[in-house]
């Protein structure tokens, strides 16, 4: 296939308290992977803007990319839905492709849905999609989106399938060049680990566990665990230490401690600070029940100062609705080790599980009250497609709008409510005092009294451990009367790399 200049879109997040912290680095690395199949990308980055309509019909009045790219979560989908249909009305002759999470986990549940022969909501949001892109991409889009440039492509390209030459391999991902951060504007993006300024990556790719509200349990691609090698993420350090000049870095992979290998990754990791003659400081996921000293003290020497674990609740009875296969006796034990090795905690929380009641919420108050961990924060399910929480529910027998999950060990239940996902986006979390909306609700609390429990734990917790909350951050307004982007937004291949 002969080159060509490809329109690469990430969609802004309006649910975040601030979009311009982490990179949006699955888009970056099919960037990357374009780039080295010799195309033109030019990357236009809306995170953060609070007008991207106005500036993406701009942007594609003069633009003369054939084919654009859009990457959309579950969240950013109404975004990036009203950015496809600027681009239908302005350049009405481009392919557009649509790839990230939510066509992944929408065409997860579809297939789901064909092998149970019981066609329903996840057809239907199949359906919505094909109809509004030319080429849609699930799971690994690297290598795909080379297909999915062919305007003879089909409407799917399953990248989620094991048996695909699409799905990338341990092999595949120590090859594949490094995100392409140079189509950002990176010094737009602040994040910083004990006032150390920092960057995200990614070491690994997926999650094995089987928790029933996380997205991708029906996915191979968000399941399946892949991994670089240790000297390949180790290579990716150095390069962004070398490049960028930080010395912080926020690993976001779903559990570090799921690598086998993750203690010799913590040791090159160390050893290579000692070469540069440098410090850094580093933040990651961990699983809780799979924690030890051993990784703790690992970790420290490593540069992490912080980790991030998801405990969800601190109620058994929930904990088991969850399929979460931790104990609460195991999460505090985590926390306590944690401690032991001179590392801080923040704990993810969340509410709306099948059977959540008044005494489970407060369980888990009193579990971060008595638990005190360094930071935390408390959100409200929602049921996203590519979850057994959406994938296994049954339609209401008397509310056509609501969808009805059972935990089939406890026969503890989940209600949903019908939301278009290209359409709706205020479920996401929200602001921590008092911006939360809930979709979900269970025998024993409504939608209202989910948020006024969700919003009273907040507020009693941080309180009482005496834990701020985190400012936000105003989206910004692009004015266009110039008649050109700023290199904040919009960025394109430096012609140095198209001569490589």
């Amino acid at each position: 296939m002969q080159t060509m200049r490809i329109g690469l879109i990430t969609p802004p997040s309006i649910f975040l308290l601030d979009e311009r912290v982490f990179m949006t680095l699955g888009i970056l690395r099919v960037a990357a992977a374009l780039e080295e199949a010799g195309h033109d990308v030019e990357m236009l980055d809306l995170s953060g803007i609070d007008n991207p309509e106005d500036v993406l019909r701009l942007h594609a009045k003069t633009s003369s990319a054939l084919v654009y790219g859009i990457t959309a979560t579950t969240p950013q989908m109404p975004a990036a839905f009203r950015l496809t249909q600027v681009l239908r009305q302005v350049r009405p002759e481009a392919r557009i492709i649509l790839g990230g999470p939510h066509i992944t986990l929408v065409n997860a549940a579809h297939k789901s849905e064909l092998a149970r022969k019981t066609p329903g909501r996840a057809a239907a949001a199949m359906s919505k999609l094909l109809k509004a892109y030319d080429t849609v991409v699930p799971g690994d889009g690297e290598d795909a989106v080379l297909l999915a440039l062919d305007e003879r492509a089909p409407k799917i390209i399953d990248a989620d399938d094991p048996a695909s030459p699409l799905f990338l391999t341990n092999q595949r991902l120590n090859t594949l060049p490094f995100p392409a951060r140079h189509l950002v504007d990176a010094s737009s993006y602040h994040y910083s680990i004990d006032g150390v300024s920092a960057m995200s990556l990614i070491a690994q790719l997926g999650c094995p566990f089987a928790c029933g509200f996380c997205g991708g349990r029906e996915s191979p691609m968000l399941r399946r665990v892949r991994t670089r090698s240790t000297e390949n993420v180790v290579k990716e350090l150095v390069h962004l230490h070398e490049t960028y000049r930080v010395n912080g870095f926020m690993l976001y992979d779903d559990e570090l401690n799921v690598n086998p290998k993750m203690i010799e990754l913590m040791t090159a990791i160390a050893a290579e600070q000692e070469r540069l003659g440098a410090q850094w400081r580093l933040r990651g996921f961990v699983k809780s029940q799979l924690f030890t000293d051993e990784q703790a003290a690992a970790m420290h020497r490593a540069g992490f100062r912080w980790i991030l674990t998801g405990f969800e609740s601190g109620s058994p009875r929930i904990l088991q609705n969850i399929n979460k296969r931790s104990t609460r006796d195991e999460n505090s034990r985590c926390l306590e080790i944690a401690r032991r090795h001179g590392l801080k905690v923040k704990a993810l929380m969340s509410i709306g599980h099948p059977g959540e009641s008044e005494d489970t919420i407060r369980e888990t108050r009193d579990w971060l009250l008595q638990s005190k961990p360094d930071d935390f924060d408390v959100t409200i399910i929602t049921t996203y497609p590519g979850t057994p929480y959406y994938d296994r529910a049954v339609l209401h027998p008397n509310r056509p709008d609501v969808w009805v999950y059972t935990y089939p060990e406890t026969g503890d239940r989940l209600y949903a409510y019908e939301v278009d996902y290209t359409q709706v986006a205020d479920y996401y979390k929200g602001d921590p005092d008092g911006g939360y909306q809930a979709y979900v609700y269970t025998d024993h609390l409504d939608a209202q009294r989910l948020v006024a429990l969700r919003d009273q734990t907040e507020r009693d917790v941080r309180r009482l451990l005496d834990i701020p909350f985190n400012p936000s951050r105003p989206a910004q307004r692009f004015e266009h009367s110039m008649g050109q982007l700023p290199q904040t937004i919009l960025r394109s291949t430096p012609r140095a790399i198209l001569k490589k």
